[in-house]
């Protein structure tokens, strides 16, 4: 009998955690992408609308609407750019870090307990190669 492909693996881990989160994400009032914005804005501010589409991956032109929700419920704010007036520099309100951060405890709450038979080492073992799988750097 072979192993699964790591593909595999990851895609029905993938399955899995998705649909622990999305429950999660939405007692906090989020989208799965409007959590994805809020995690990238938590790291740095984006100097454009177009930068932030390519850190998160998500197609530039559905963008703006995503961005408009968010910008109503008060979580994030756009700016015209001082140096580029057809750009908008895009930061998290202080809202939108509180419910970034409340929505991520209540996913590390899950986590923890999806993991509870690894050990700690583990865990970290785990989180530092899928970050290295996904060619970022662990959190």
């Amino acid at each position: 009998m072979s192993e699964d492909d790591l593909a595999a693996l990851c895609a029905r881990a993938m399955r899995r955690l998705s649909e622990a989160e999305l429950p999660l994400l939405h007692e906090h009032g989020l989208s799965m992408w409007q959590y994805v914005a809020l995690t990238a804005l938590a790291r740095a501010p984006a100097h454009s609308q177009l930068e932030l589409a390519q850190a998160i991956r998500y197609d530039k032109t559905r963008l703006i609407g995503l961005l408009d929700e968010l910008e109503t419920a008060g979580l994030v704010a756009r700016e015209r750019d001082p140096g580029d007036r057809r750009a908008r520099l895009v930061s998290l309100t202080a809202a939108g870090a509180e419910r970034h951060a409340a929505a991520q405890r209540a996913i590390r709450a899950m986590e923890t307990e999806r993991l509870a038979s690894l050990t700690p080492a583990e865990r970290a073992l785990l989180r530092s190669a899928l970050a290295t799988l996904a060619g970022a750097v662990a959190p």
